[in-house]
């Protein structure tokens, strides 16, 4: 009987946490508001990312919306090395005809360990389609200096999306907790969710890459949102014919669908036939408050111990009591467990064509 008691008010708690993603947002135009009323102004965000293809195309979503004002690109080594990383932000960027700024970051874990980039997107992240030649450089200040700058000088306003490893967000927190605690919102894409994982059956790719610097982050007291690879599963994932639809909707759908040519032949040699991209859906969640059906309030613990469970994230969810662990949490995550996939592929191919 506690169990079931227990499960119905984590029912209760998974409806109320939408809204509260909504207020998040800046909370979009309701129904109820009056024509006369001026649109909310676009949310502004810092991209933190290590560009492969999906994160080219949850980039160029961003810069297509009129939800969101790219304030920055933060690039670190993830993907692909960390030159190459910036140059596809930048093409990604001129694909979709913005001109945010693109900064250099971390070329090494936060212990300081040499990370070895790791590719199913081809060599250069992008499909070796030839796509990448951008006619932009990047900044010449440091990504961390710019993290925290921005910050500073915009407290309350700022949502960071982190579609790769942590490294950047931990340095920035490591250098001025302070100033970090007053980022509106960090929305990770990582982890497994409550379902398995990429780079081991455990852990996802982003959160292996640098699980210390997750650790970081979670523990920081910064709200943060996680979008898991759970997600990204099942009816969210591409068909060959999706994306021969998305090549056909004009240069920027030509772009994502040449992009993804390298992961798709990968999921096909695993016996798939559709296949993920992750970072594009949790950008949606973050600029489409309505795509996110359901949430639920939690503790994330990411595991740092060499072994087999090595980089995985555990939720305790709040209003769950568990019959051996202490149960004394401090609740840091919103964990998203439910999204509106099937419409996934239709909202992405609106947003760009």
């Amino acid at each position: 009987m506690r169990r079931n008691s227990t499960l119905a008010k984590l029912m209760a708690c998974a409806a109320c946490v939408p809204a509260l993603l909504l207020a998040a947002c800046g909370n979009p135009a309701s129904p109820n508001e009056q024509p006369d009323q001026p649109a909310p102004a676009p949310r502004r965000i810092i991209i933190d990312t290590d560009t492969g293809a999906d994160d080219a195309s949850a980039i160029i979503l961003a810069a297509r919306s009129d939800q969101a004002e790219i304030v920055g690109v933060t690039v670190l080594v993830g993907n692909v090395p960390l030159e190459q990383s910036v140059d596809n932000a930048l093409m990604a960027l001129e694909v979709a005809g913005c001109d945010a700024p693109v900064y250099r970051g971390s070329a090494s874990t936060f212990d300081g360990t040499h990370i070895e980039a790791f590719s199913v997107f081809g060599t250069d992240g992008m499909g070796d389609a030839g796509l990448v030649h951008p006619t932009r450089t990047a900044e010449e200040g440091d990504a961390i200096d710019f993290i925290l700058d921005t910050v500073r000088e915009n407290p309350g306003e700022i949502e960071i999306v982190a579609i790769g490893p942590a490294t950047n967000i931990a340095r920035a927190i490591e250098r001025d907790p302070e100033t970090m605690r007053q980022v509106k919102m960090i929305w990770s894409m990582g982890t497994t969710g409550l379902g398995p994982g990429n780079a081991t059956p455990v852990a996802e790719f982003n959160v292996h890459a640098d699980a210390p610097a997750y650790k970081v982050m979670l523990d920081s007291g910064i709200p943060v949102t996680v979008i898991g690879l759970d997600m990204c599963s099942g009816e969210a994932m591409w068909t060959e014919e999706q994306f021969a639809e998305l090549a056909k909707a004009g240069e920027i759908g030509e772009f994502v669908s040449s992009s993804f040519s390298s992961l798709r032949s990968f999921y096909a040699s695993n016996g798939e036939d559709a296949t993920m991209n992750c970072d594009a859906l949790a950008m949606t969640c973050v600029l489409n408050p309505d795509f996110v059906n359901a949430a639920l309030s939690c503790h994330g613990s990411c595991i740092t111990d060499e072994g087999e469970t090595y980089a995985q994230v555990i939720f305790y969810r709040e209003g769950f009591t568990y019959d051996v662990a202490s149960n004394d949490f401090t609740y840091n995550v919103t964990l998203v467990n439910d999204v509106d996939g099937e419409d996934y592929f239709s909202r992405y191919k609106d947003a760009v064509a």
